[in-house]
């Protein structure tokens, strides 16, 4: 895929976020890690999601509450015109549940989501992963 320059590609999963920026040109992309934000997920409820004993809801609800402050980062960002393209990579769950917080503007700056778990990968095999065919 050709990658814009200036496009920003945000890694997400349950627990983490991390931010680059294509510093190169489209054929020949670079990334650059980018200053994470602090995300506050407190203020994100849990929905339809219960917990009793025995079973993991209540990771569920702290990934999804991750999820959602992720994107309305996103959405900030767009929203002010600090982000024109973005990639999402997160696995499928997440990329799920990321959507589902999108602004509309948020879904129209997306110019390509991959549902893979990339967290902690060097920029040079996220950006073999973004080549691969899906």
């Amino acid at each position: 895929m050709l990658l814009p320059h200036g496009a920003i590609v945000a890694i997400a999963d349950g627990e983490n976020f991390e931010l680059y920026r294509n510093t190169g040109n489209e054929a020949e992309p670079e990334l650059a890690a980018q200053p994470v934000p602090k995300l506050d997920s407190s203020n994100h409820s849990g929905g339809s999601h219960r917990s009793s004993p025995g079973n993991h809801a209540d990771s569920i609800v702290g990934e999804d509450a991750h999820a959602a402050a992720v994107a309305t980062w996103l959405n900030g960002q767009v929203l002010s015109h600090k982000i024109k393209d973005l990639v999402v990579v997160a696995p499928p769950r997440t990329l799920g549940e990321l959507r589902k917080h999108y602004h509309k503007m948020t879904g129209r700056a997306v110019i390509k989501e991959l549902h893979k778990d990339l967290i902690g990968k060097q920029p040079s095999d996220i950006l073999i992963a973004l080549r691969e065919k899906h």
